[in-house]
């Protein structure tokens, strides 16, 4: 997974039709172990429009998306948020909610 700066971010969400945005903080137990989910899912789904930022250097994010702790795999879809996930439950897991946005 690429680390994106905020106006990468920003213009990924104008120009695809769907974009994932890994939220993380690098003290953060859970989101290392989601972190390895994610590249996993990557590895799988090279194709995906996914990224990563450390949630430190973005609060206007977490201000924006309303970001209620981390990790958190936000989803745009046509520009629009549609979901947050908070539960890293397993890659299977991950690729289910995954494919549900896109084909």
């Amino acid at each position: 997974m690429i680390d994106w700066k905020i106006d990468q971010w920003e213009e990924l969400v104008k120009e695809s039709p769907v974009a994932f945005l890994y939220l993380y903080t690098p003290l953060c137990g859970t989101c290392m172990v989601a972190s390895k989910m994610l590249t996993v899912l990557h590895t799988m789904k090279p194709e995906l429009n996914i990224g990563k930022m450390d949630l430190n250097y973005a609060p206007e994010l977490a201000k924006k998306y309303e970001v209620e702790s981390v990790p958190c795999l936000v989803i745009m879809e046509d520009g629009e948020l549609k979901k947050k996930v908070y539960r890293f439950e397993s890659v299977p897991h991950l690729v289910e909610v995954i494919n549900t946005y896109t084909k």
